[in-house]
């Protein structure tokens, strides 16, 4: 044994129950290699009022008074068990009694991390032991530190020959290194590929659990890898009574199965950590209109899988299998690469790694917010000498809004900028000093919230919170750090949200009101200033207005007089809150976007303005006039490519004054004529099982029943009889449903503007039909 510092970023975590205590492992990765912690003979711990009584019998616990007070400042008592399992036996038992418990919903491996401020990045000093392909440490010192580790990791993929068949073979690739284990043997097939050949599937989940091992991975990526690759080759593993050994130091895996509806599958491997393509990018709010391999891969890297999404995959899977395994091995080792490579492309791991430092969620988990609040917002509150209750221990009647939409007045403009306020909802907590703790103690000389809350302007944790977390979004956009850029955004934003949601220990729609209903009268305000001043605003989002600056503004003028606005609207801004609430202003206005031309449409078939909905045009970087649209049809997944691409030209047409008559006429004539049946198809996913669907059948419900066999998206098609999907199609295509409900809509939308009409463009062509 020798004495050792090392600096390290956390893995995994896990506990268990002993006849000793609850021992507690934690795996890290180091410049030195894995290390793996050992705590053993540690307490479970939550907290009680000192005046509250519980069950004399059946529970093993020690009662201390303790110097701390609850929310509403009564003193309370710690609860120590030598075993987790007693804990919950307690909390079960007192469930629905007047007894409550403060933080008895909280891990024991999160706490121990939680009071000692450790997110991930850690710095460990003890007596450290070799072990067989890691350093193991028992009961070492640990506190927070800034490391940034450099992972290793593999990307997986497995073929097999159906939902619960053979697998066929298995593809990883990372850190330089490319291998297929795959069934057969080589004087059969022969290929150049890294094929490493196996005569069952027993000796193949044998050996790639050995390569695992050898390699050593801090990270598995892969693609829906825990809900199919993983549980799918655990579920293989045990019918050949193989131990699923993928964790470090060889120990055991399992994929926990969901215990509720809409629950996912959790990878629990010891020392590694899953990370999953698709969850990955949408908890980095990348947005595609399908997450399918494919698809993400020909948006991101223009690259395909080498056999397309229009061939039957398993029938295709099963024929090279027995015809051409070469070739399967080849589609099975892309799948890896395209995998790693949107990895690359996105940054996806710095965005997780760098989410687990600021957080302390674990580096695999995805969503999180209120662990994530808790992680940061306990251990503050507990050096304040206070605890917070249970999840779920108050039920509350009120309710907060959500986020102020301004009526808009429709049309289409010239020169409309957009003032945006930057990260609005946590520039107001910082401002107002919204606090849990603030409005539990609010003090002698409060801050006024709403819904009678109040907040105290000297003690408070969450503004501090923010603003570190600003200032280090701020080191990250001048770096050009974008992945830590955004998951600080993220994590800022969900602020709200989370003080917003009844699964909050801190919920209170005060809190949550004292938030939005500032932000309303900060919209409402700034309009009105606006407009005091001559410019006329004709919409405010939730933390942007619209600013209409008319026909007389060139594109200089009109960059000039935005940076104008958003300069004198903070000055103003900073006056007001100084002189009404006594207090420095964190919010930060910007002239965010210049549209050349702009439209605000109405309300379908009204004369009222929408919200969340425009088009228009700006000058992007590039010096090229581009089009933008939000919540248009050509950018929902739900509408047509044919009204996708049709709204797009002719929203381009009218605002650089094109002719439009000609191409709207001709484009129906086409329609008719079959020339554009490939842009009719509808794709939509099945959200239940098909039997479940009784009331309102919809369309894609329909066509799936039509279809004869199950999938998780449906393409298809409106017909004469009804919708078909596109492999299965039996009837001719039924056009007019295609003008009546995708064409015309689109065209109106923009055409009454002008004091047109898709009925007055096509009337004479309609007659030869």
């Amino acid at each position: 044994m020798k004495e050792e510092t090392i600096n390290a970023f956390l893995l995994t975590r896990h506990w268990r129950d002993t006849h000793q205590g609850i021992d507690l492992q934690f795996w890290a990765s180091s410049p030195s290699g894995p290390i793996r912690l050992l705590y053993p003979g540690q307490q479970a711990v939550c907290f009680i009022a000192r005046d509250a009584t519980i069950p004399a019998n059946g529970f093993q616990l020690t009662r201390k008074p303790l110097q701390l007070t609850d929310m509403h400042g009564n003193p309370v008592d710690g609860l120590y068990f030598q075993k987790q399992r007693q804990l919950e036996q307690l909390r079960d038992r007192i469930s629905g009694s007047s007894t409550l418990l403060m933080e008895s919903d909280i891990k024991v491996s999160d706490r121990f991390l939680m009071e000692r401020f450790i997110t991930a990045p850690m710095q460990i000093k003890g007596q450290s032991v070799q072990r067989k392909g890691y350093i193991e440490l028992t009961n070492p010192k640990i506190r927070p530190s800034d490391y940034q580790p450099n992972f290793s990791y593999l990307s997986l993929d497995i073929e097999t020959d159906g939902t619960a068949g053979n697998v066929l073979s298995i593809a990883y690739c990372g850190n330089g290194i490319e291998k297929i284990l795959m069934q057969g043997n080589a004087e059969a097939w022969p290929s150049d590929l890294p094929i490493q050949w196996c005569a069952d599937e027993a000796i193949l989940l044998r050996q790639f659990l050995s390569d695992v091992q050898q390699l050593d991975p801090d990270l598995l990526l892969g693609w829906n890898v825990i809900n199919f690759d993983l549980d799918y080759l655990e579920r293989r593993c045990q019918s050949h009574r193989i131990p699923f050994s993928l964790g470090r130091g060889g120990e055991i895996a399992a994929i926990l199965q969901p215990q509720q509806a809409g629950q996912t599958r959790i990878a629990s491997i010891p020392g590694r950590v899953v990370l999953d393509g698709i969850d990955n990018l949408r908890a980095a709010f990348w947005s595609f209109e399908s997450f399918a391999l494919n698809h993400v891969a020909e948006k991101l890297l223009g690259r395909n899988k080498l056999i397309s999404g229009n061939q039957d995959k398993l029938a295709e899977i099963q024929r090279q299998f027995k015809e051409d395994r070469p070739a399967l091995a080849a589609y099975n080792l892309e799948d890896c690469r395209l995998v790693e490579d949107i990895f690359h492309k996105t940054d996806l791991i710095n965005f997780a790694t760098q989410r687990s430092a600021m957080t302390g969620l674990s580096l695999g988990r995805q969503g999180g917010s209120v662990a994530a609040f808790d992680n940061l917002y306990l251990p503050p509150l507990h050096r304040e000498g206070v605890v917070a209750y249970d999840i779920g221990a108050f039920q509350h009647t009120q309710s907060s809004p959500g986020g102020y939409v301004m009526d808009s007045q429709p049309g289409i403009y010239k020169n409309v900028l957009v003032l945006d306020f930057k990260s609005l909802y946590p520039s107001i907590i910082r401002t107002f000093q919204i606090d849990p703790l603030g409005m539990a103690f609010p003090g002698s000389d409060p801050i006024p919230g709403f819904l009678q809350a109040e907040f105290s302007r000297e003690r408070h944790i969450l503004p501090s919170i923010i603003s570190d977390l600003w200032a280090k979004r701020d080191i990250a956009k001048a770096q050009s750090d974008k992945a830590l850029s955004q998951a600080t955004k993220i994590i800022m934003n969900s602020f709200y949200g989370v003080l917003g949601s009844s699964g909050c220990r801190f919920y209170d729609p005060r809190l949550a009101s004292s938030i939005t209903r500032r932000g309303h009268e900060i919209i409402t305000r700034s309009r009105d200033w606006l407009e005091q001043a001559g410019y006329p605003v004709i919409y405010g989002d939730t933390d942007s207005v619209f600013v209409l600056l008319g026909e007389t503004y060139d594109e200089e003028h009109a960059s000039e007089t935005g940076k104008k606005l958003a300069h004198e609207l903070n000055q103003w801004w900073n006056k007001i809150i100084q002189t009404e609430f006594r207090l420095v202003s964190a919010l930060e206005i910007e002239f965010e976007t210049h549209f050349l031309q702009f439209i605000m449409p109405t309300i379908r078939g009204t004369e009222t303005g929408s919200k969340k909905r425009y088009a228009g045009v700006v000058r992007n970087k590039q010096g090229e006039c581009e089009l933008i649209f939000k919540g248009l049809e050509s950018v929902r997944s739900d509408w047509t490519p044919l009204a996708q691409h049709f709204q797009r030209e002719l929203y381009r047409r009218i605002f650089f004054k094109e002719p439009y008559e000609a191409y709207i006429s001709n484009l129906v004539m086409q329609l008719r004529q079959g020339d554009l049946d490939d842009q009719l198809i509808y794709r939509k996913r099945l959200r239940r099982k098909l039997d479940e669907y009784q009331r309102n059948v919809p369309p894609h419900v329909q066509a799936a029943r039509k279809l004869g066999k199950s999938s998780r998206w449906i393409s298809y098609v409106i017909t004469i009889n009804g919708p078909e999907p596109v492999e299965k199609l039996n009837s001719p295509i039924d056009y007019q449903h295609y003008i009546d409900r995708q064409i015309e809509p689109v065209a109106d939308g923009i055409l009454h503007f002008l004091d047109d009409s898709f009925d007055r463009i096509t009337a004479n062509q309609l007659t030869l039909f």
